[in-house]
């Protein structure tokens, strides 16, 4: 679900720039963006693009809804930080990953749940 509202984000701020000089770029980016996310592929770097996308918006364009644009670059940083989720295609293409804290604290980065 989180995907799924920042790629509706990056369309609609997208959409709101179309009067600008690179109004068909921006709106082109914005839905690849939106179709990348939706899909779950390459999620964290996606994201993390939509959110200095929407960050670079607000501070070029004078956009009238600041308050929206933080709210999505938060969902963006967020979602990049959570990884693409089990409902996506990162995850079918190179399986879930699972990291075991071993009794001393420190992660167990050999053991990992093989692709299905």
């Amino acid at each position: 679900m989180l995907r799924m509202s920042l790629a509706a984000a990056a369309v609609d701020t997208g959409s709101r720039c179309i009067n600008s000089s690179y109004g068909a770029v921006i709106l082109l980016a914005s839905a690849l963006q939106s179709v990348l996310l939706g899909l779950g592929l390459l999620t964290p770097i996606v994201s993390m693009a939509a959110c200095v996308f929407e960050l670079t918006i607000l501070f070029t364009s004078g956009h009238a809804e600041a308050r929206f644009i933080v709210l999505s670059s938060l969902n963006a940083a967020a979602i990049a930080l959570l990884g693409p989720g089990a409902y996506s295609l990162d995850a079918r293409l190179f399986g879930r990953r699972e990291i075991i804290l071993r009794s001393d604290g420190s992660p167990d980065r050999n053991r990992a749940e093989p692709p299905r």
